[in-house]
Protein backbone atom coordinates (compact mmCIF):
# COMPACT_ATOMS: atom_id res chain seq x y z
CA UNK A 1 0.00 0.00 0.00
CA UNK A 2 1.74 3.11 -0.97
CA UNK A 3 0.92 6.49 -1.55
CA UNK A 4 0.69 6.62 -5.28
CA UNK A 5 -1.73 3.45 -4.99
CA UNK A 6 -3.98 5.48 -2.51
CA UNK A 7 -4.02 8.63 -4.35
CA UNK A 8 -5.04 6.08 -7.45
CA UNK A 9 -7.91 4.50 -5.39
CA UNK A 10 -9.04 8.18 -4.06
CA UNK A 11 -9.46 9.30 -7.69
CA UNK A 12 -11.39 6.27 -8.78
CA UNK A 13 -13.45 6.84 -5.72
CA UNK A 14 -14.47 10.36 -7.09
CA UNK A 15 -14.38 9.38 -10.65
CA UNK A 16 -16.64 6.04 -10.17
CA UNK A 17 -18.86 8.27 -7.85
CA UNK A 18 -19.11 10.81 -10.07
CA UNK A 19 -20.13 8.99 -13.40
CA UNK A 20 -22.75 7.08 -11.22
CA UNK A 21 -24.23 10.00 -9.87
CA UNK A 22 -24.48 12.09 -12.99
CA UNK A 23 -24.49 9.40 -15.89
CA UNK A 24 -25.18 6.02 -14.82
CA UNK A 25 -28.33 7.06 -12.36
CA UNK A 26 -30.11 8.76 -15.23
CA UNK A 27 -29.68 5.90 -17.94
CA UNK A 28 -32.23 3.03 -17.55
CA UNK A 29 -32.88 0.59 -20.59
CA UNK A 30 -36.41 -1.22 -20.97
CA UNK A 31 -37.28 0.04 -17.76
CA UNK A 32 -35.50 -2.52 -16.04
CA UNK A 33 -31.40 -2.33 -16.39
CA UNK A 34 -29.48 0.43 -14.66
CA UNK A 35 -25.53 0.50 -15.01
CA UNK A 36 -23.88 0.31 -11.31
CA UNK A 37 -20.23 0.94 -12.57
CA UNK A 38 -19.28 1.88 -8.88
CA UNK A 39 -19.34 -1.50 -8.31
CA UNK A 40 -15.74 -1.77 -10.16
CA UNK A 41 -14.36 -0.31 -7.18
CA UNK A 42 -14.88 -2.84 -4.56
CA UNK A 43 -14.16 -5.77 -7.54
CA UNK A 44 -10.54 -3.93 -8.40
CA UNK A 45 -9.39 -4.38 -4.83
CA UNK A 46 -5.86 -6.79 -5.19
CA UNK A 47 -5.28 -9.48 -2.92
CA UNK A 48 -3.78 -8.22 -0.05
CA UNK A 49 -5.50 -5.02 0.54
CA UNK A 50 -6.29 -4.60 4.87
CA UNK A 51 -10.07 -6.53 5.01
CA UNK A 52 -11.16 -3.19 7.17
CA UNK A 53 -10.05 -0.66 4.58
CA UNK A 54 -11.45 -2.58 1.85
CA UNK A 55 -14.89 -2.44 3.98
CA UNK A 56 -14.44 1.54 4.99
CA UNK A 57 -13.70 2.46 1.46
CA UNK A 58 -16.86 0.47 -0.21
CA UNK A 59 -18.98 2.37 2.61
CA UNK A 60 -18.09 5.65 2.00
CA UNK A 61 -18.37 5.23 -1.87
CA UNK A 62 -21.98 3.56 -1.19
CA UNK A 63 -22.56 6.40 1.00
CA UNK A 64 -21.50 9.30 -1.11
CA UNK A 65 -23.77 7.13 -3.88
CA UNK A 66 -26.56 7.31 -1.79
CA UNK A 67 -26.32 10.60 -0.99
CA UNK A 68 -26.63 12.04 -4.36
CA UNK A 69 -29.11 9.53 -5.66
CA UNK A 70 -31.56 9.62 -3.21
CA UNK A 71 -31.32 6.26 -2.02
CA UNK A 72 -30.71 6.62 1.83
CA UNK A 73 -28.64 3.35 2.59
CA UNK A 74 -29.17 1.26 -0.04
CA UNK A 75 -25.95 1.32 -1.73
CA UNK A 76 -23.65 1.34 1.31
CA UNK A 77 -25.69 -1.16 2.69
CA UNK A 78 -25.13 -3.25 -0.66
CA UNK A 79 -21.03 -2.35 -0.85
CA UNK A 80 -20.61 -2.89 2.14
CA UNK A 81 -21.26 -6.69 1.89
CA UNK A 82 -20.44 -7.47 -1.47
CA UNK A 83 -16.78 -5.82 0.25
CA UNK A 84 -17.17 -8.11 2.89
CA UNK A 85 -17.50 -11.11 0.63
CA UNK A 86 -14.71 -10.15 -1.89
CA UNK A 87 -12.00 -11.96 -0.60
CA UNK A 88 -13.77 -15.10 0.02
CA UNK A 89 -15.06 -14.97 -3.70
CA UNK A 90 -11.91 -14.11 -4.60
CA UNK A 91 -10.16 -17.24 -3.08
CA UNK A 92 -11.98 -19.53 -5.31
CA UNK A 93 -10.70 -18.04 -8.23
CA UNK A 94 -6.87 -17.41 -7.12
CA UNK A 95 -4.55 -20.38 -6.27
CA UNK A 96 -2.98 -20.62 -2.61
CA UNK A 97 0.39 -20.11 -4.37
CA UNK A 98 -0.07 -16.73 -6.44
CA UNK A 99 1.53 -13.84 -5.02
CA UNK A 100 -0.03 -11.73 -1.92
CA UNK A 101 -0.42 -8.39 -3.66
CA UNK A 102 -2.07 -9.88 -6.82
CA UNK A 103 -4.03 -7.14 -8.35
CA UNK A 104 -7.61 -8.78 -9.54
CA UNK A 105 -7.45 -7.82 -13.13
CA UNK A 106 -7.44 -9.94 -16.26
CA UNK A 107 -3.97 -9.59 -16.84
CA UNK A 108 -3.34 -11.42 -13.84
CA UNK A 109 -6.11 -13.72 -13.36
CA UNK A 110 -7.20 -14.42 -16.83
CA UNK A 111 -10.32 -13.70 -19.02
CA UNK A 112 -12.90 -16.23 -17.35
CA UNK A 113 -11.33 -16.30 -13.89
CA UNK A 114 -11.79 -12.49 -13.91
CA UNK A 115 -15.42 -12.65 -15.34
CA UNK A 116 -16.66 -15.02 -13.11
CA UNK A 117 -15.50 -13.36 -10.02
CA UNK A 118 -16.79 -10.24 -11.37
CA UNK A 119 -20.03 -11.86 -12.29
CA UNK A 120 -20.66 -12.95 -9.18
CA UNK A 121 -20.04 -10.32 -7.38
CA UNK A 122 -22.02 -7.90 -9.79
CA UNK A 123 -25.32 -10.75 -9.10
CA UNK A 124 -24.66 -10.58 -5.42
CA UNK A 125 -24.76 -6.94 -5.35
CA UNK A 126 -27.89 -6.21 -7.93
CA UNK A 127 -29.68 -8.82 -5.81
CA UNK A 128 -29.04 -7.39 -2.64
CA UNK A 129 -29.57 -4.06 -3.62
CA UNK A 130 -32.57 -4.32 -6.02
CA UNK A 131 -34.41 -6.57 -2.93
CA UNK A 132 -33.63 -4.33 -0.15
CA UNK A 133 -35.15 -1.47 -2.59
CA UNK A 134 -38.50 -3.30 -3.69
CA UNK A 135 -38.60 -4.57 0.14
CA UNK A 136 -41.27 -6.97 -1.28
CA UNK A 137 -41.72 -9.82 -3.85
CA UNK A 138 -45.28 -8.23 -4.75
CA UNK A 139 -44.04 -7.20 -8.28
CA UNK A 140 -41.27 -10.59 -8.32
CA UNK A 141 -41.29 -10.34 -12.40
CA UNK A 142 -40.07 -6.41 -12.48
CA UNK A 143 -37.79 -7.31 -9.26
CA UNK A 144 -35.86 -10.56 -11.62
CA UNK A 145 -36.17 -8.20 -14.51
CA UNK A 146 -34.28 -5.22 -12.75
CA UNK A 147 -31.67 -7.99 -11.49
CA UNK A 148 -30.65 -9.92 -14.46
CA UNK A 149 -30.59 -6.26 -16.76
CA UNK A 150 -28.63 -4.35 -13.96
CA UNK A 151 -26.37 -7.40 -13.66
CA UNK A 152 -25.55 -7.61 -17.50
CA UNK A 153 -25.34 -4.10 -17.76
CA UNK A 154 -22.70 -3.76 -15.25
CA UNK A 155 -20.86 -6.33 -16.04
CA UNK A 156 -20.35 -5.11 -19.83
CA UNK A 157 -19.54 -2.01 -18.49
CA UNK A 158 -16.94 -3.77 -15.74
CA UNK A 159 -15.40 -5.82 -18.57
CA UNK A 160 -15.06 -2.52 -21.27
CA UNK A 161 -13.71 -0.78 -18.12
CA UNK A 162 -10.88 -3.57 -17.34
CA UNK A 163 -10.02 -4.21 -21.24
CA UNK A 164 -8.83 -0.23 -20.94
CA UNK A 165 -6.75 -0.56 -17.29
CA UNK A 166 -3.21 -0.55 -17.26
Amino acid sequence: MTLSDELRRAAAFVVLCLAQVLVFNHIRLFNCATALVYVYFVVAFPRSYPYWALLLWSFFLGLFVDLFSNTPGLSAASLTLIAFLQPFVLTLFVPREAPENLRTAVSTMGLSKFFTFAAILVFLYCLVFFTIEAFSFFNWLQWALNILGSTLLTIALLMTLESVRK
